[in-house]
């Protein structure tokens, strides 16, 4: 079969290579899936640098959610047992960790809805515990986590926020339905989120970038406001002065969902369930901005590392846009 492969680690796009090797074999408790569709995660592009907390031994294939069928037919959403991840004609997973692919999506939109979708989920609510009529601050709104993230709150009700970085960043948010978006790039972040509220600020902030992103919240957070800690794509990682937070009355909240399936495996079913119903009712659907072919996925994983992207970038193994 084919799969990418990365024998030294590095940038994505020079270190990935696509190679013909033997298919993956199942051991106790998990099968064999055909790959239908590969969703493409900033990890992955983590992964290649060597910086990801999970270290496959090399070489390794990266891919770490997809949509893939069974050998019986069966349409699942799954996460690959690296080293053999999802950017390969096909993969290993734990079988109890299957999860039935939406119908009211396509290929490509499962392979999309998992892990994206069930952060904001465990982030938004478990963590943060976002209510009805407050004010969501998403970061990196029109990105891959952020478009969930947005989606999500319009969902509970908030009143969301988006903050993007550029005009075309900027009109996808809107089209996701932000009620304001805020362009970095030219605006005062912090007086717009005051003006916006009515000098409150944002109740809670969902911060996947980190860095600049994070200084900014903590200027614009509500009283009893919290900041949801989703990642650091800006690959700067904040120290928050903590005595401010104290003084603000805010919580800092991190959200790790791996460690649910660790923890609290079935909360994860529950969680995809509930998604389940919100797509079937269009609530969520994930925003797809390219559907690439196996041969061009380094470069699409390239363009995600560099954060040139919209939205979710999903490689087809066999090139068929479904």
């Amino acid at each position: 079969m084919q799969a990418w492969r990365v024998h030294e680690n590095g940038e994505p796009g020079e270190v990935m290579r696509l190679e013909e090797v033997e298919r993956p074999t199942p051991g106790p408790g998990q099968v064999l899936l055909k790959v239908r569709a590969a969703n493409i995660n900033f990890p992955d592009a983590l992964l290649c640098r060597g910086q990801y907390q999970i270290k496959p031994p090399l070489p390794f294939t990266p891919g770490v959610e997809i949509c893939g069928e069974t050998e019986d037919g069966r349409r699942v959403i799954a996460n690959p047992v690296l080293p053999f991840g999802g950017l390969a004609d096909h993969v290993i997973a734990d079988e109890r960790a299957l999860l039935p692919a939406p119908d009211a999506l396509d290929d490509a939109e499962a392979a999309a809805l998992h892990i994206g979708y069930q952060t904001g989920v465990f982030g938004l609510h478990r963590r943060a515990n976002l209510q009805a009529g407050e004010t969501l601050l998403v970061h990196a709104a029109a990105g891959g986590v952020g478009s969930a993230a947005v989606q999500l709150g319009k969902a509970a009700g908030a009143k969301v926020i988006g903050v993007v970085g550029g005009a075309d960043k900027a009109e996808i948010a809107r089209q996701l339905g932000c009620d304001l978006v805020i362009d970095r790039r030219t605006d005062d972040i912090v007086a717009a989120v005051k003006e916006a509220t009515g000098g409150r600020g944002a109740d809670v902030i969902y911060d996947p970038v980190g860095g600049d992103a994070y200084a900014k919240s903590a200027k614009c957070v509500a009283f009893e406001g919290r900041i949801l800690v989703v990642g650091f794509a800006s690959g700067s990682i904040p120290a928050p002065a903590l005595n401010h937070a104290l003084v603000k009355n805010y919580s800092i909240v991190g959200l790790h969902w791996g460690l649910y399936a660790q923890k609290d495996p079935a909360s994860i079913l529950r969680c995809h369930e509930q998604l389940t119903e919100l797509a079937a009712k269009g609530a969520v659907k994930p925003l797809i901005s390219e559907r690439v072919a196996m041969k061009d996925a380094a470069a699409a994983v390239q363009r995600v590392a560099d954060g040139t992207t919209t939205g979710r970038v999903v490689v087809l193994p066999d090139g068929v846009a479904r």
